[in-house]
């Protein structure tokens, strides 16, 4: 279980980094507003599949 955990973890600390980049450079608002609807999706996802319990 923790091992998951700290997996989902390393994983969206990357996609954020990964996210960043062009956000930083290009600052385009419906961009931001994309990339915010799917990191909240990616957390989402990521509490639910903390909370039921896994496999």
């Amino acid at each position: 279980m923790f091992v998951r955990i700290g997996a989902g973890l390393i994983a969206m600390l990357l996609a954020l980094a990964f996210y960043s980049i062009p956000i930083i450079k290009l600052r385009d608002i419906p961009l931001i507003i994309v990339v915010l609807i799917g990191v909240a999706m990616m957390f989402y996802e990521f509490w639910e599949e903390i909370h039921k319990g896994g496999d």
